[in-house]
Order: C-alpha cells, then structure tokens, then sequence
C-alpha cells in the first residue's frame, strides 16, 4: 500500500513539473514577444494562438482536420508496427535471408523518404492512401530494426539449454525470443509514434485536401502563422498522448522487468 501510495505520488509530481515546465516556456515565450525580443509576425505568441485555436474548433475545421491527420497516423503506426515485426522475425530468424535483403532494406531506408512522397500521390492519389502509406514506411523501418536487433540479441546460450530441454522452434520463439525482443519492439514503436505523425503530414504538404499538414501548408502560402502555430501545437499534444497510451502498454506488457531507476547512481 506505502508502495502503491508513493509511485502515485511520483507520477503526481512528475506530471506537475512538466505541466509547469510547459507553462512557464509559454510565458516566456509571451514575454519575449511583449519586450519585442521575438517578432511576432514570425513567431506568433501564446495569447494569439489560444484565441486561434478557439477560433479552429468553433468553425468545426479542428475536428475534421485532425481526425484525418490521426486516422493517417495510426493506420501508419499500426500496419507499419505489424511488416516491421513479421520482416523483422523473419529475418532474424533466417541467416540466408537476411544475408539476403537486410542490405536491400537498410539501403531503402538511406532513401529521403520525401523524394518518395510526390511518387506515392502519383500512384495512389490524393486520397488517404497515400498518407498511410508514407506513415508505414516511415514506421516499418524503425520497428524493423529494433526486432531484427533484439532477436539477435538474444542469448543464444539460452536458446541452446532450452533445445536440449527438448523444446521446438514454436517454443523456443514463443517463450525465448519473443519476450526479450518485446522491449527492443516497443522501443522501436515508440519512435515509430513520431514517425508515423511525420509521414502523414509530409503526405498531406505533398497533395491533400485537409489534414492537418495540409491546413500548416495552406497557411504558411497566406503566412498566418498563427494558424500554423495552432496546428503544431496539435500535433505536439497528439505525440503526448500517443507516447502516454504507449507508455500503459508497455507497463502492462513488460510487468515481468523490475523497474530500473538510476536516480540514485547518478
């Protein structure tokens, strides 16, 4: 109960520093505008973009736009996560096959990923598509290095005792490999959270006809940067929130793995 009680207590003060953290680079932020430090005709300030933000949801535009954006994301997040996983057991698990495409992969992924947007609008159009399309290459790239790097991890003296004990391959991937690649996995959708955001809206700066990058792009061309301070803002809390789910997900998943904390070593 004691343990239960000051875990809450440390989450509570965590969230609070940042909360306050968050709020005093507002007002800073303000300030500098207020003293003429920062233009805001290129900068924008906190009080404006509040009151444009207000002014975004009461038209409805908030909504509509940042649903799409998300629904991009996440479908990017989601289908992305699962290749990266399948591809990255496969190949980690097959020598001749990775010696095979793991060069092929890491050198798609040298690739600037935005010289291929204006390729994915051309073969799958304007639509949604596309944008889940760019998000899942983005992803899949991140999630499939992590598997691929944290089945060949593994403790392959741990794979050998546990053969000997008579267990197959089924086993041997189910109860060995799988949960120590599940940390090296989520780390890797982690990133892919981030990722998955930057693809769908370099999707939509490409060809679109809402979203939220599009909404960014729209408004850069009649350079209302406060709109464009308003989206980014959106974005900024659609990452927190997204890391925040991840966060629950991986507390649940990795239960088994004492909590490492270096506060005290450092």
């Amino acid at each position: 109960m004691k343990d239960n009680t000051n875990k809450l207590y440390n989450n509570t003060k965590d969230v609070m520093i940042r909360v306050t953290a968050f709020f005093v680079l507002l007002a800073l932020w303000e300030a500098f505008v207020l003293l003429g430090i920062l233009n805001p005709f290129y900068t924008s300030q906190p009080s404006r973009i509040f009151q444009d933000l207000l002014e975004f949801y009461k038209s409805g535009d908030l909504i509509k736009h940042t649903s799409i954006t998300v629904q991009e994301a996440l479908w990017g997040l989601f289908i992305g996560s699962i290749l990266g996983i399948i591809v990255g057991f496969i190949l980690g698990l097959s020598n001749i096959l990775a010696k095979i495409f793991e060069p092929i992969i890491t050198g798609l992924y040298g690739i600037p990923k935005l010289a291929l947007a204006p390729i994915f609008v051309l073969w799958f159009g304007l639509g949604i598509e596309s944008k889940i399309i760019m998000s899942s290459m983005l992803v899949f790239f991140l999630v499939f290095f992590n598997t691929y790097g944290g089945i060949k991890d593994v403790d392959r003296n741990i794979i050998t005792s546990v053969r000997l004990m008579g267990a197959s391959q089924t086993q041997i991937v189910l109860k060995v490999i799988l949960p120590a690649c599940t940390p090296w996995i989520l780390a890797g959708i982690r990133g892919g959270l981030g990722a998955s955001l930057i693809g769908a809206i370099v999707g939509e700066y490409m060809g679109a006809s809402a979203g939220l990058g599009w909404m960014i792009s729209y408004s850069t061309s009649f350079f209302q940067v406060d709109r464009v301070m308003t989206c980014i803002l959106i974005l900024f809390f659609i990452g927190v929130i997204f890391n925040m789910i991840l966060k629950n997900v991986e507390r649940v998943l990795l239960k088994w793995r004492p909590p490492t904390d270096y506060g005290e070593t450092f």
